[in-house]
This record gives C-alpha cells, sequence and structure tokens, in this order.
C-alpha cells in the first residue's frame, strides 16, 4: 500500500506558488454528489462533498480540507427508487432529517471555504475533480441555476476527469477497483457517501499527480 500523503507545514510562499501554478491558475477541487436519478434537471441532490487539496513538506500533493453535506431533496424533486436503493440513502430517515440543509445552505458552506482556498493560493478558479466528473458538475451547475447562486468558484464546463486518469495510470476505471489498483483501502459500507468517494477520488487524484511529477520532474 503507498503511504498516504499528508499536509504539513511547508514553506508558504512556495505552497502558494506551485499549487498556482500547476493547473495554470486553477484550483482543483474533488467533488462527489450522491443524487435521486441520473436526471440533473429534475431528480433530487442528496448529499455533495468537497475536498481541497495542498502540497505536504515532502513537496505531495495531499488532501487539505473536506466538506460534505446532506441535502434536503428541492421542491417536486424526483426520487428515483432504484437509485435510493443503490446509493442506500433514506431521504426520510429520522437523523437525515436532523441534519439535512437545503441546496442553498449546501453550496453556501461548500463554496465559501473554495473561494478562500482560491485566494490563498493566488489561482484564478477551481477546476472540479470527479469519478465521471461531468456527472457531478451537471448536478453541480444546476443546483447553481436552480437556485440563482451567485459567485460559483468552479468553472462552468472544464473538470478532471479520475476515471480517464485511473484507466490511464491503473488500468481501472472503476472507483472501487482502481482505488484497489491503487494499494488504498476500500470499505463498501461506507461507499456510495459522498464524502467516503470524495476523499477516496481524491487520494486517487494525488497518488496519479504525485506520480506523474516524479517521473517528468514537474512538481
Amino acid at each position: 500500500m503507498p503511504a498516504v500523503a499528508v499536509a504539513g507545514n511547508y514553506n508558504t510562499d512556495y505552497i502558494v506558488d506551485t499549487v498556482a501554478t500547476r493547473f495554470r491558475g486553477f484550483l482543483p477541487v474533488i467533488v462527489d454528489v450522491e443524487t435521486a436519478g441520473f436526471n440533473a434537471a429534475t431528480d433530487a441532490l442528496l448529499e455533495i462533498a468537497a475536498v481541497t487539496i495542498t502540497i505536504n513538506d515532502e513537496e505531495q500533493w495531499c488532501i487539505d480540507e473536506t466538506i460534505s453535506k446532506h441535502v434536503e431533496p428541492f421542491e417536486g424533486a424526483n426520487l428515483d427508487k432504484e437509485s435510493l436503493e443503490f446509493t442506500g440513502i433514506d431521504p426520510d430517515h429520522p437523523f437525515r432529517k436532523q441534519i439535512a440543509v437545503s441546496e442553498v445552505e449546501a453550496l453556501q458552506a461548500i463554496f465559501k471555504p473554495i473561494r478562500t482556498k482560491i485566494k490563498q493560493h493566488h489561482c484564478k478558479r477551481a477546476v472540479l475533480v470527479g469519478h465521471n466528473a461531468h456527472f457531478d458538475l451537471g448536478f453541480l451547475n444546476a443546483c447553481v441555476e436552480r437556485n440563482d447562486i451567485k459567485r460559483n468558484p468552479f468553472h462552468p464546463f472544464s473538470i478532471f476527469d479520475t476515471a480517464t486518469l485511473c484507466g490511464l495510470a491503473y488500468g481501472q476505471t472503476v472507483l472501487s477497483r482502481a482505488a484497489k489498483e491503487a494499494g488504498l483501502e476500500w470499505d463498501t459500507k461506507e461507499a456510495h457517501s459522498a464524502r467516503y468517494d470524495a476523499e477516496q477520488t481524491a487520494l486517487l487524484f494525488c497518488d496519479i499527480v504525485n506520480k506523474w511529477n516524479t517521473y517528468s520532474g514537474v512538481i
């Protein structure tokens, strides 16, 4: 199993300069959504998680911070039975009802720290990193439009797709299989939680970038 890079206290100016230039001024932010279907315009967004990344003392890209929210279905949202059975999410579970927030509250809780990270790292915008990322970006953009949310930090269409990157790096495109091929642990009980899947995707993205940096000499 490869060592998982963790954040440290490396030279702040070095981190800022490297993060700002490595991806042409974009800050990669790993996002995962759990939904009640495949149609971003009609189906409910039920969970969302975002993971920011940084560089540690050993010049390795690593997880910085995770923000996740359970989300209340918007009014009139479709709840597809098969999708709910697949994710194991019960929108009416009493505990979930206690902690779920509106779409607006969820995105505000995620967007605010991301905007702060963008400013800290002297980046222009965030770019969404996801496993089959256009799915996650589609639900994110639909939620933004539905609620007329301003100052969306994410690029409206550019993405980094770890399904493609994992196919190149590990010969696997399924998230669980790619994680295992990379030497990461995989807990099937935690899978299909937005937070867990986002963090696993972040670990894979960092591992791929770190491997390429070692191979190419790029930080």
